[in-house]
């Protein structure tokens, strides 16, 4: 039975905006596979991991209803493989599919639709709201770098999403440095937040491709959900109790200074060439109109960068990880960027200049 015909890529893109969440060796083989089904002609693929799960529109189908699962992976890399202007049919016989693209032929097995786990999703929204995509995206963009991977403060391997008031704030911590983005929405919500898992946060950012549409956000019972484009991602959320980012923000560093974004990004790339390749750290040195950054290794060896700043304060040397310096310098898009330092342990504060939505923390390290 033919049960679709499409050019590649209508079949491709929503496919590829799914299975980024599938997990290849999953203790339950069903769960390797998305499911496709087509109700009144419309076709919608969906996979999930039972943590999280995304479903997108597809082409329109050929056939009428039907609901099939195959392995996600194989069915991708047979398209990706195909050439962009090959016109796709889908045959379904036998528990077998097969798909046809010019002389090229492939028979994949397929897995009872009816045995494929679906999450079940809540019906009671607490809290709704909806920002441009645009919006959305920069915001993870500004935080997302600092999650902890794998860490077992569970509650720190994911992101703080909180709404309060006209606010949206997200804030991401590993216990060694802290970011934090804020925005404007066009709601007046109640205190609301949830921690987002690392996977989802990966993944919605992907999906954030169309800047000038909305994504609609609902808090439901122990989930959230997105919708953005065609597609809708539930995902379970974290439960623990995550650190009070207010108390982390250090209020009265008193050694101030802008310095250009890029010139020190540039520094701090080249001076990492000769860090430790165990503890990656960076000495900075701050004086009068200069700072300093320094890195050297087991082997003798040291890089020396100096960049001039309007800087009148007292000297300071402190150490830092400079891959924590560098995360920051690459994901916030300003042209300088405002530095306040304390003493040597103390954490520092980067601002960007007249924007109060955003802040970076991280502690020093004793190198």
């Amino acid at each position: 039975m033919l049960i679709l015909q499409a050019d590649r890529d209508s079949l491709l893109k929503p496919l590829q905006a799914v299975t980024g969440i599938v997990e290849r060796r999953h203790t339950l083989p069903i769960l390797s596979n998305v499911l496709l089904e087509s109700s009144g002609g419309q076709t919608n693929i969906l996979a999930t991991d039972l943590e999280i799960q995304i479903n997108t529109a597809g082409p329109q189908a050929s056939a009428g209803d039907f609901r099939i699962t195959t392995n996600a992976k194989k069915l991708q890399d047979i398209l990706r493989a195909l050439p962009e202007s090959a016109i796709v049919s889908l045959d379904w016989a036998d528990n077998r599919l097969t798909l046809k693209a010019g002389k090229s032929r492939f028979a994949l097995q397929t897995l009872p639709a009816e045995d494929f786990p679906l999450m079940s999703v809540g019906e009671d929204v607490s809290v709704a709201f909806s920002l441009k995509q645009e919006n959305f995206k920069n915001m993870l963009s500004q935080v997302q770098y600092s999650m902890a991977v794998q860490d077992i403060r569970y509650y720190l391997n994911g992101l703080l999403m909180q709404v309060e008031g006209r606010q949206l704030r997200l804030v991401a911590t590993d216990g060694h440095r802290l970011a934090y983005a804020a925005s404007e929405i066009e709601a007046e919500l109640p205190k609301a937040e949830v921690i987002l898992p690392r996977k989802t946060v990966l993944e919605l950012f992907k999906l954030l491709n169309h800047p000038s549409e909305e994504i609609s956000i609902e808090l439901l019972n122990n989930q959230v959900r997105f919708r953005c484009n065609d597609t809708v991602i539930v995902s379970k959320v974290i439960d623990g109790k995550f650190p009070d980012f207010n108390r982390v923000i250090p209020l009265d560093n008193d050694k101030i200074f802008l310095v250009s974004r890029t010139a020190l990004l540039g520094a701090l790339e080249r001076a990492a060439i000769l860090a430790n390749e165990k503890f990656r750290g960076a000495r900075l040195f701050l004086q009068p109109g200069l700072l300093s950054v320094v890195c050297s290794n087991n082997e003798q060896e040291e890089a020396r960068e100096e960049l001039e700043i309007a800087y009148q304060g007292g000297e300071l040397e402190v150490g830092f990880n400079i891959g924590y310096l560098m995360d920051v310098l690459r994901n916030i898009h300003s042209e300088d960027m405002q530095l306040a330092f304390g003493d040597a342990n103390r954490s520092t504060l980067f601002t960007v200049p007249n924007n109060p939505n955003f802040k970076y923390i991280v502690m020093p390290m004793r190198i």
